[in-house]
């Protein structure tokens, strides 16, 4: 369908505005509000995380192409939740303890949401506490702990151990640009995302999702 290719093309391109009406008009169209999420606006946003993966965009084209799809979403909410459609899943995130970067988790955030799921985003300097409260009120299956700081990685060990005191069945996925593989697996987290673009694809594994 013309209409939903329209929109993932120029979410590709950032065009905030033209996404927005466009999700508009392919609504007035009738177009199945199932397309406009999965062909047009979601389909857009892999691209550019496929394209920033291969280091052929950067930050500020996917900070643009997140903003379109921002914009896009507002419109099709409602319609979302009209048609029962739910996301995928849902991922609590946040920068520890002591760490008050957020530039990678929050592009870790629009990876995800362009991933189709839903984010609790704690912001920074999160507690390992509040990231097990908000998995077990949010119903989330999947925690996601950024830090910057080799000083403040220790406080992914602490969550990693505060979801097994809890008993909460959430995972737990860890990066940052300090944070390595064998990091994770000396902690006891269930995933690792190098980037920003490999975390949609961790937390869809630890999900189950094909």
């Amino acid at each position: 369908m013309a209409i939903v290719d329209d929109i993932s093309r120029n979410l590709q391109a950032g065009q905030a505005q033209k996404v927005k009406d466009m999700v508009k008009q392919a609504l007035d169209q009738k177009v199945p509000v199932g397309d406009i999420l999965n062909k047009g606006l979601l389909a857009g946003m892999a691209v550019i995380g496929e394209k920033f993966k291969k280091n052929e965009v950067y930050v500020p084209e996917v900070l643009i192409a997140a903003r379109a799809m921002s914009w896009g979403m507002e419109v099709l909410q409602p319609a979302l939740v009209g048609a029962g459609i739910q996301p995928v899943g849902k991922v609590v995130l946040g920068t520890v303890k002591g760490d008050l970067h957020d530039i990678g988790k929050n592009l870790v955030a629009m990876m995800l949401r362009g991933a189709g799921f839903e984010v609790v985003d704690l912001g920074v300097d999160v507690a390992p506490e509040k990231f097990v409260e908000n998995a077990k009120s949010s119903g989330a299956k999947v925690i996601g702990c950024s830090a910057l700081l080799t000083t403040t990685m220790p406080q992914m060990k602490n969550v990693v151990a505060a979801v097994k005191s809890a008993g909460v069945k959430a995972k737990v996925m860890i990066g940052g640009a300090p944070v390595t593989q064998s990091y994770a697996d000396e902690i006891g987290a269930d995933g690792y995302a190098p980037d920003a673009a490999s975390a949609a694809d961790v937390a869809k594994k630890l999900y189950g999702i094909k």
